[in-house]
């Protein structure tokens, strides 16, 4: 059996110590392919950080309803401050506005009682309707965080379209809230809330990785943005280095 073959720092030492050996440094050729490489070859300076595997986000889906005082402390103080301070491919984000709502099919129509109100089912359906106009949650999310953080919901979308996207057309928007497509989107909203396993009994209700627990539950309401650096598996990030935001409300319960 052959020996095994010596580090690539020892040989890199011996070169230096001897340079008439002629040792061959395996690798030099590309020598920014690995910290050790870089080391061995002494091109540390040259290549600079080697960068780390790339970890799977945290994934959080928020189950909520738009006028629950809770669900939208959440969202403001926790889910929106700590996505805005990650960089990305740290967190993925899925928001379902439904909560506590209730659906009845009417002649082949499906209509909606919300829990506060016929104001509540419009505020999700304007949010359902940003995100599918939107395409893109960084475009659609900030504008859900200045209308849920606003003094009304239903009334604010053209004023936070301005400020924060400012290239989309709220008339769009608009006509998805009124026609076949937003009743469609609010369905399927209903569809994938009542799949849920096991069932909600509250809102916000926040799925971690795809799980629920009460213990994550109750993590992610103290202090979401320390959950999400515990549980995020690559390098971590500037903004774990500490956080400490306030408690949002209890819940909404059904």
């Amino acid at each position: 059996m052959a020996p095994p073959a010596p580090p690539l720092a020892l040989l890199a030492l011996v070169a230096l110590l001897a340079p008439g050996i002629g040792v061959a440094l395996p690798g030099c050729d590309n020598p920014c392919a690995s910290s050790d490489v870089a080391v061995a070859c002494q091109a540390e300076s040259r290549c600079g950080k080697t960068p780390h595997p790339a970890a799977p986000p945290v994934e959080l889906s928020l189950y909520y309803e738009s006028l629950c005082p809770a669900c939208r402390g959440f969202l403001v103080q926790q889910l929106f401050t700590s996505w805005l301070v990650l960089p990305p491919g740290v967190l993925n984000i899925t928001l379902v506005p439904y909560g506590n709502a209730q659906e009845k099919n009417e002649s082949g129509t499906w209509e909606f009682e919300c829990q506060h109100g016929p104001e509540e089912c419009l505020g999700n359906m304007i949010e359902a309707c940003l995100m599918h106009e939107a395409q893109n949650f960084s475009t659609s999310f900030p504008v859900i965080f200045c209308m849920e953080s606003g003094s009304s919901v239903t009334k604010n979308l053209e004023a936070c379209l301005q400020v924060y996207a400012p290239h989309l057309d709220g008339a769009r928007v608009s006509s998805c809230v009124r026609g076949p497509t937003g009743t469609a989107l609010m369905h399927r909203n209903a569809q994938l809330t009542q799949a849920l396993d096991p069932p909600h009994h509250y809102v916000p209700w926040i799925l971690i990785n795809g799980k629920h627990t009460e213990e994550l539950q109750a993590q992610a309401q103290t202090s979401l943005l320390g959950l999400l650096c515990h549980l995020y598996q690559g390098e971590k990030p500037e903004a774990c280095g500490g956080s400490g935001t306030p408690k949002a409300p209890g819940g909404c319960g059904r």
